[in-house]
């Protein structure tokens, strides 16, 4: 059936006779699919570009620093500030919810003013007094050397891990970098290694133009003694990082004699509270695209159903003869169901041709460079599947006109002007 002459040169007689008709049926189902691929797309590069700022940090992670008291408390005045501490550090390591707790502290910024030299290149950096088990974390990757030990903790060594932007403000191409000195806010370190930019956003911009510093070194050299700037923090992995924040907030409330109803005293992010929400946003819209764009897929079937209806009352007569000659039942449906598959298929396929090609092309352009829009691609086999059940709908769709072709009794067809 499939491969018989006469029916391929009459669906290609069909089309010739009707080609505005045949062509406006097929863009409905061109369109149908072409939306669902960019939308779908679109989609992928809008939830890339998004979650690429996780990208690096545990998602079992959350982050607390110390801003003011908005209540009085034991004796205390409302509006007091409050610093942490490295006491404050070995108290939450008690609890058995946590895995890391990482001290933090911080000095200038990439934004900011030049804060590091070289010879005569200087350059503005965020300094990052850290520990070691910081890598628990953050997914930090080493291009070249090594990152700071508990040896470089425990000695105070002046030693630093730069970002891949220091070393081009800092450096030559192709120059030497680890055992060479920089000087920080007057300070002599010598850098021991060299990190990669994992992510993206304006998270990476941060991490590229960042230097690794002992945090007992940046104690002892700008003068912070046993101040905290913040805590990160990851749960262990059987424990939701939020039942953790709860407690971590509990303890230092209690330590720092914070009302517990005092909500804007300590200021905290949890990486999997806001990674859920963003996730469960664009689970949303990925249905909303599929809703939408099936709907938009079966108007272009429905499209291609009625035409079909029409196919068969103009051809009542044709199909009479062919029963009057003795064409059974099944062959009249047969090529009527090739025929609407026929024009599926085609219009399917160029849609989705178009429509990955398009996603390639912005994609070739703008790569992982994009802020919030990053890598827009569609998965070929969600697109393949997509084109499957378009394919079958458009069988379905010539089945209801071909049962009503067979209905035609061969002397009424006959009888039909």
């Amino acid at each position: 059936m499939i491969f018989e002459r006469d029916n391929w040169q009459e669906i290609f007689a069909t089309i010739r006779k009707n080609k505005l008709r045949t062509f406006l049926t097929m863009l409905g189902v061109f369109w149908g699919i072409f939306m669902l691929v960019i939308m779908l797309g679109s989609g992928n590069g809008l939830r890339n570009g998004i979650l690429k700022e996780f990208a690096g940090t545990a998602t079992n992670s959350f982050f607390v620093w110390a801003q003011q008291t908005t209540k009085a408390y034991k004796g205390m005045k409302p509006n007091r500030g409050f610093n942490y501490t490295i006491s404050d550090a070995e108290a939450l390591k008690q609890l058995p919810e946590l895995d890391v707790v990482s001290p933090l502290n911080q000095l200038g910024g990439h934004e900011g003013a030049s804060n590091v030299l070289r010879g005569l290149k200087t350059a503005a950096c965020e300094i990052q007094a850290c520990y070691p088990n910081i890598t628990g974390i953050s997914d930090i990757k080493l291009d070249k050397g090594r990152f700071i030990n508990d040896f470089d903790i425990n000695e105070k060594r002046k030693i630093c891990v730069i970002g891949p932007r220091v070393v081009e403000l800092l450096f030559k191409k192709d120059e030497k970098v680890i055992g060479e000195y920089i000087r920080i806010n007057g300070v002599y370190f010598r850098v021991v290694g060299v990190t990669k930019q994992t992510s993206g956003g304006n998270e990476g911009r941060q991490q590229a133009q960042r230097i690794n510093i002992p945090f007992t070194t940046f104690q002892n050299a700008f003068n912070y003694g046993d101040v905290v700037g913040w805590f990160a923090i990851k749960s262990k992995d059987n424990i939701p990082a939020e039942q953790s924040e709860e407690k971590v907030m509990s303890i230092l409330k209690e330590r720092h004699k914070i009302a517990p109803d005092d909500m804007k005293a300590i200021g905290h992010w949890n990486m999997a509270v806001e990674y859920n929400k963003l996730s469960g946003l664009f689970t949303g819209i990925e249905i909303l695209v599929w809703i939408v764009g099936i709907g938009t897929l079966f108007a272009g079937v429905i499209g291609i159903s009625n035409i079909m209806l029409i196919v068969v009352k103009e051809r009542t007569k044709e199909i009479g003869v062919k029963r009057a000659l003795g064409a059974i039942p099944s062959q009249i449906i047969g090529q009527i169901i090739l025929e609407a598959v026929f024009l599926t298929a085609i219009s399917g396929y160029f849609g989705l041709v178009i429509g990955i090609g398009l996603l390639e092309g912005l994609n070739a352009a703008i790569g992982d460079s994009g802020e919030m829009f990053t890598n827009p691609t569609v998965d070929l086999s969600v697109a393949l599947k997509a084109l499957t059940v378009l394919i079958l709908s458009g069988a379905f769709a010539g089945l209801i006109p071909a049962s009503k072709a067979v209905a035609i009794k061969p002397v009424e067809a006959l009888r039909t002007e």
